[in-house]
């Protein structure tokens, strides 16, 4: 099957051919045009030897060109306008915003991706991805960069980066700094529900005995929830479990030594494992 990168070139360059919202619309939905996308450009991301850079290049340029055709396609009236207008432009220009990203990585590499950090001018989006980049690389000098957006007054977006890409630094100290960063959050429920998750799947992939009183702490103060991926006592019981052999008291069980709970809480820890080596993007426009 060919690389995701040129078969999201040549879906770009079906959608160009299309005259209408509902033709836009159709073929947004057959060629899958967003999972293509962010499949082809996390690859670009994280590869840093000139992957498929001509491919990047063509998809960036391919994403200009329809951005600027939606205006004249998406004037008209009708709900597959309006839905293309609404939902299909923003994330184009995500799009957009990551494979420029991605075809600086290609050509600069780390120093590049850098640079566009660093650039205050540059688009949120565009320094969003070139972070996010770095992160998918985890290159060992980079520590200091993630380290310095561990800190609840950056933009959330970033912070979130921080967190997720700490888990490839055992070696500096980043357990207790994501304790660190939960402990000053807890108390803001908006960033604590974005950040908790990927400051505990860190944790997780970590596995510092020095977290054992932040997760016991957690086991009768944090947040439950049905889904085991956002339940911090579901990942307090994991971890607590992998540190002393069982389990212990907690606020969502009363019951721990019932063998369904026994059963969930090696399913959550499946759910981890599986996830250790992903970093989620989030949508910044």
């Amino acid at each position: 099957m060919p690389d995701p990168i040129f078969r999201f070139a040549e879906a770009l360059r079906s959608l160009l051919g299309v005259r209408t919202p509902e033709d836009f619309e159709h073929a947004w939905q057959s060629l899958q045009i967003g999972e293509l996308g962010w499949q082809g450009l996390q690859q670009a991301w994280r590869r840093d030897a000139r992957y498929k850079e001509g491919a990047v290049n063509e998809v960036d340029g391919l994403l200009l060109q329809l951005l600027d055709r939606l205006p004249a396609l998406t004037s008209r009236s009708g709900e597959a306008a309006q839905r293309v207008r609404t939902f299909r432009s923003s994330e184009l220009e995500r799009l957009q915003h990551g494979a420029a990203a991605a075809l600086v990585a290609q050509r600069f590499g780390e120093a590049g991706l850098c640079t566009v950090l660093e650039d205050g001018t540059a688009p949120l989006a565009r320094r969003y991805f070139s972070f996010f980049s770095l992160a998918e690389r985890h290159s060992p000098s980079q520590w200091s960069l993630f380290a310095d957006y561990l800190e609840p007054g950056a933009h959330h977006a970033f912070v979130g980066v921080a967190a997720e890409s700490a888990r490839f630094y055992p070696s500096e100290g980043a357990a207790t700094a994501l304790v660190e960063l939960f402990d000053t959050t807890r108390g803001d429920a908006h960033l604590r529900s974005f950040l908790s998750p990927r400051i505990l799947e860190s944790l997780f992939v970590l596995g510092d005995p020095v977290t054992l009183p932040f997760f016991r702490g957690l086991l009768t103060s944090g947040y439950t929830d049905p889904q085991p991926e956002y339940c911090e006592v579901i990942s307090a019981l994991v971890m607590v479990r992998r540190f002393t052999g069982a389990l212990e008291p907690n606020v969502k069980y009363v019951d721990v030594e019932n063998e369904m709970v026994g059963t969930a809480i090696d399913q959550a820890e499946q759910l981890l494992e599986a996830r250790r080596d992903e970093l989620h993007p989030v949508i910044v426009i």
